[in-house]
């Protein structure tokens, strides 16, 4: 008999699109490795990431609400996971490379900031080379990771993280997916936590898009995915219909008015850009306190780059930690 990993990839050329991308045809790896017995490249990527420290961080990073009172809201980890299940259904129905899928949506956020896009637009505006979550997502498989060594990840997954968002367009149809996926989870999912805070009423939701989507966050889902699906099975490509593009990018531009820009929601968002500049301020004048992974990139690739490093891949709540320590006096006794 085969190894398990061998008979895997026998399977995926018997019952994947033409269109999939084939675990035995990676590009592989920048460092060439052993193969696993038992696992394909992708699948072992997965386990890379879910093994990562910056994928454990992810569950202390902000998606949308800063420091949310109540279990229930989203935070970047379950943000992720949505994304991973959102995209393992459509990579699944439309004959796709699951395990390729998923590596990349476990993935694509592991360079994200504290404090969610305020912390994105912070860093973007104090590192003088700009900051984008995506092209930092990269960085930290590639670069930060296991004590600076990275996580040695295939072409294809390293390229997926990469091209989720901005202008950079996907190479694969998984990467499409995940791309997709990420938007269809963020906007129902943040609608979902904005009906709980208060900040919008069943109402206040546009009839022209329930009447599409549906009235609920699972209706709403599935009402994208079967149109997803459906558009999409037998073609070179993943897309929605005219009609559900025209809502979905109309719903966009009502979280963005509604939500995303609610001085409710985000006032404590001010606070951010000042901490976030101290922190990088403080550090970027002492170098020296910079440890580990950190202090080698500083001496490779200047101290700014390594600062900045460092503080995308803090959690809101260490980064709050950090301010305090280096910024408010502590309670002290002459006793």
């Amino acid at each position: 008999m085969d190894e398990p990993r061998i008979e895997r990839e026998k399977l995926e050329q018997k019952i994947l699109s033409p269109c999939a991308v084939l675990s035995s045809c990676s590009k592989g790896r920048e460092r060439e490795e052993e193969q696993c017995p038992v696992r394909t490249c992708f699948h072992r990527d997965t386990d890379r990431i879910i093994h990562s420290k910056a994928f454990r961080r992810l569950k202390h990073k902000t998606q949308v609400f800063l420091s949310p009172e109540g279990d229930h809201y989203r935070t970047r980890l379950t943000h992720t996971l949505e994304v991973s299940r959102i995209a393992r259904t459509l990579s699944r129905a439309l004959d796709l490379n699951e395990d390729l899928t998923e590596a990349i949506a476990l993935g694509h956020d592991l360079g994200h900031t504290p404090f969610g896009h305020a912390g994105e637009r912070a860093l973007n505006a104090i590192y003088p080379a700009g900051f984008e979550h995506n092209v930092q997502s990269l960085r930290v498989v590639d670069r930060i990771e296991k004590d600076g060594r990275g996580l040695n990840l295939c072409y294809e997954t390293r390229m997926g993280i990469l091209t989720h968002s901005g202008e950079k367009q996907p190479e694969t149809l998984e990467a499409s997916v995940v791309r997709l996926s990420d938007r269809i989870a963020y906007i129902n999912h943040d609608t979902d936590d904005a009906l709980r805070a208060g900040i919008l009423t069943p109402e206040d939701i546009p009839g022209e898009f329930q009447s599409i989507l549906g009235t609920s966050y699972s209706k709403r889902i599935n009402s994208v995915i079967v149109d997803v699906i459906k558009n999409s099975r037998g073609k070179n490509g993943v897309s929605m219909s005219p009609e559900m593009y025209f809502v979905m990018e109309s719903f966009h531009d009502f979280m963005f008015e509604n939500v995303y820009r609610n001085e409710r929601a985000k006032g404590e968002e001010r606070k951010v850009q000042g901490m976030l500049e101290a922190i990088y301020g403080s550090y970027v004048s002492a170098p020296e306190k910079l440890e580990g992974e950190y202090a080698a990139i500083a001496a490779e690739e200047g101290v700014e780059r390594a600062v900045c490093d460092y503080i995308a891949g803090m959690t809101d709540t260490f980064a709050i930690s950090l301010f305090r320590e280096l910024f408010i006096p502590g309670v002290w006794s002459v006793l």
